[in-house]
């Protein structure tokens, strides 16, 4: 425990001073519009700071006999992502391109790590063969949608990355590979804290998502870890992103487009603060998801009924917030 913490502080070390050289030599700056959540034009792209970091780290620890070649491909192939959004940054990309590189990336990490063949429910197992590895890949591309999307107040996504990096570490998701990505994320949130001093970017909130589905996945296949305390540990996001996207698309809006229609967007309107909203996240993960993972883990009998109630005051706060309500709705 102590030399992850040692190893951690020591990555976050670079991660900062990468994002600090980021800032400082980046040509692409984040003008605010009518969809942003901020007033100042900010520098972008801080991100590619956690994306070196982490790879260059993680080849030390595989060098070193820390991790193992299998996961170590797998992850590679988020350099795929990491460079489409890279490119979106400096040069817009469209959604269909975009989309097409997060399904090149999850196939190949898909098609690296072993296929999920069976579904733990608690009280059996299911057996789905190719189906696991469909939905795998499914969920590969909306993990790594979905930091995008919640990607939209200062410091929320580090802060989940942070926070899930290290649950997972704690539920047995490759423990040493969990703390460098945290600590990554830790680094970049020195200057990403709000008010935010820089912004993650595409080629940070993508990259992180996928990073952080792979290893979920990897743990389900290699470590035998359920999926769903993994699933409680994302809820938050998984929840705010899912309502409302299908909320958007009920109104037959174009999902893919930039919008400040989520839940901790409205409410960071509401208490005209993103740190409060942040805080509040930070809590909520804290004190309700990790206890409940933690249970879904212990007792995995009952962790399909622990999902459940998980997810149930995370569906009533998003509604509460008016999750992908149109702002002219909005009262």
């Amino acid at each position: 425990m102590i030399v992850l913490a040692l190893v951690m502080m020591a990555t976050a070390a670079l991660a900062f001073a990468a994002t600090f050289l980021v800032r400082r030599y980046t040509q692409s700056i984040d003008i605010p519009n009518q969809r942003s959540s901020h007033d100042t034009p900010t520098p972008r792209g801080g991100g590619l700071a956690i994306v070196i970091v982490f790879y260059g780290s993680l080849l030390i620890a595989c060098v070193l006999g820390y991790v193992e070649s299998n996961l170590l491909v797998a992850l590679g192939a988020g350099l795929v992502v990491a460079g489409a959004g890279y490119a979106d940054d400096h040069k817009t990309l469209s959604a269909r391109a975009r989309l097409a590189f997060h399904c090149v990336a999850a196939f190949l990490a898909v098609g690296w790590l072993d296929a999920w063949t069976t579904l733990d429910l608690g009280v059996t197992n299911l057996y789905w063969g190719i189906v696991g590895s469909l939905v795998a890949c499914a969920g590969l591309i909306w993990l790594t949608n979905l930091f995008n999307f919640m990607d939209g107040i200062d410091g929320i996504a580090a802060c989940e990355a942070i926070f899930v990096s290290l649950a997972f570490a704690l539920l047995g998701a490759s423990p040493l590979v969990c703390v460098l990505l945290a600590a990554g994320a830790l680094g970049f949130l020195c200057l990403n804290w709000p008010p935010a001093r820089i912004f993650m970017g595409d080629v940070g909130s993508g990259f992180l998502g996928f990073i952080i589905g792979v290893l979920a996945l990897h743990a389900i296949t290699t470590v035998s870890v359920s999926p769903w305390p993994l699933l409680i540990v994302v809820g938050l996001f998984v929840t705010d992103a899912s309502l409302t996207l299908a909320h958007r698309a009920l109104r037959g809006e174009k999902v893919w487009l930039a919008h400040r229609t989520h839940a901790y967007q409205w409410a960071a309107r509401r208490f005209g603060s993103h740190r409060a909203v942040l805080l509040s996240s930070i809590i909520i993960n804290v004190a309700w998801l990790l206890p409940c993972a933690i249970a879904a883990y212990v007792f995995p009998r009952w962790a399909v009924v622990w999902t459940l109630v998980a997810y149930m005051p995370l569906i009533i706060l998003a509604w509460y917030f008016h999750a992908g309500l149109a702002e002219g709705k909005h009262v």
